[in-house]
């Protein structure tokens, strides 16, 4: 028996012959590579696509019962509904919403954890708390400005002035004296106050809480003053009578409020002011995240009875995109920037 086929036989025959053995394997383990790496890029793409394969955590950076947690609360719910996981709301209140804040900055960009805050966090803590732990147009991927809404002046029943007028006239006559509660120091009712005596030309006295709620309870038991608020936040107490409302920020009255006059038909001009909530995420949140996430909480936020029920409540619904709110977010920085400054508002 021969060993060899005859033709391989000469030399010149054998080297044509591995030569062509090597090129087929080569082609072969290309293929198979080939194989392998869309193999790999499909599981990939699957494994992101199934996202999120379990509860996500929807830090809020105050305590519960205030406006940003009653937003997260509300799209808690849908959120589960169209993404198949809990969406579970985790307040870590502190430092006007710094210590929240940064926990989200410090977590894994990986969709299971994001965060629903105020425009404390985004676009005024950076003026007001040195050593401030994160940047809000760096450290974050913005998602959307969930809702806005104009903030109100409340009054306790029990305090002498019952119009904007005779509040002015009151807090001139008692400089520094009239206490202003709010929800802590760069919070959107803190800095509604400091540009209201800005433009009124009358001086009250801050007095900062560790968010809204507590600060409306103490308002309801005349241990201070007046307050501006979220509508919604205090909506129900005016219905009851148990705080008086003196004036509006937006431009126009609130539908909710309609009796209620704007800051302008009061006599103050130049004090419309939105507080507004908003979704971010940690930064580098990958793509297809990033946009199936934003595409439920807009997706939620433009469902018939979620409209509804936020403009019960005095919102209006925003849910821009994650473009929209870094533009917005830079105005929101300059504007606040110069009223902290010009009035030179520090954290205490």
């Amino acid at each position: 028996m021969q060993n060899s086929h005859p033709s391989l036989r000469h030399p010149s025959l054998r080297r044509r012959a591995l030569t062509a053995a090597t090129r087929v394997a080569g082609i072969a383990g290309a293929v198979a590579v080939g194989f392998a790496a869309c193999f790999a890029g499909s599981a990939q793409a699957s494994g992101a696509t199934n996202w999120p394969t379990k509860a996500v955590s929807v830090v809020v950076p105050f305590p519960a019962g205030g406006s940003t947690d009653t937003i997260a609360r509300m799209l808690a719910q849908p959120l589960n509904e169209k993404l198949g996981q809990p969406f579970v709301v985790d307040n870590r209140p502190g430092a006007t919403g710094a210590i929240g804040a940064t926990f989200v900055k410090r977590a894994p960009a990986d969709g299971y954890t994001m965060m629903v805050a105020s425009i404390g966090v985004y676009a005024v803590n950076p003026f007001l708390q040195k050593n401030l732990a994160y940047d809000p147009a760096k450290d974050f991927d913005l998602l959307t400005v969930a809702v806005r809404a104009p903030n109100v002046l409340v009054a306790n029943p029990g305090f002498p002035a019952k119009t904007l007028p005779e509040l002015v006239a009151y807090m001139k006559k008692n400089p520094g004296k009239v206490t202003f509660a709010n929800s802590g120091a760069g919070s959107s009712d803190h800095l509604t106050a400091a540009l209201f005596w800005q433009k009124s030309g009358a001086q009250g006295l801050h007095v900062p809480y560790k968010g809204g709620a507590p600060a409306i309870s103490d308002l309801l038991a005349g241990q201070v003053d007046v307050s501006f608020q979220n509508v919604n936040a205090v909506l129900q107490h005016i219905r009851s009578g148990k705080l008086k409302a003196l004036a509006v920020t937006s431009e126009k009255r609130s539908a909710v409020l309609p009796d209620v006059p704007t800051m302008a038909e009061g006599g103050v001009k130049d004090v419309e002011v939105y507080s507004w909530q908003a979704a971010a995420a940690p930064k580098g949140l990958p793509a297809d995240v990033k946009t199936r996430l934003h595409g439920a909480i807009v997706g939620a936020l433009k469902e018939e009875g979620m409209q509804k029920k936020l403009s019960e409540q005095g919102f209006e619904v925003v849910a821009n995109t994650p473009e929209q709110f870094a533009q917005f977010e830079q105005q929101e920085l300059k504007r606040w920037k110069e009223v902290i400054e010009k009035g030179g508002i520090t954290m205490e």
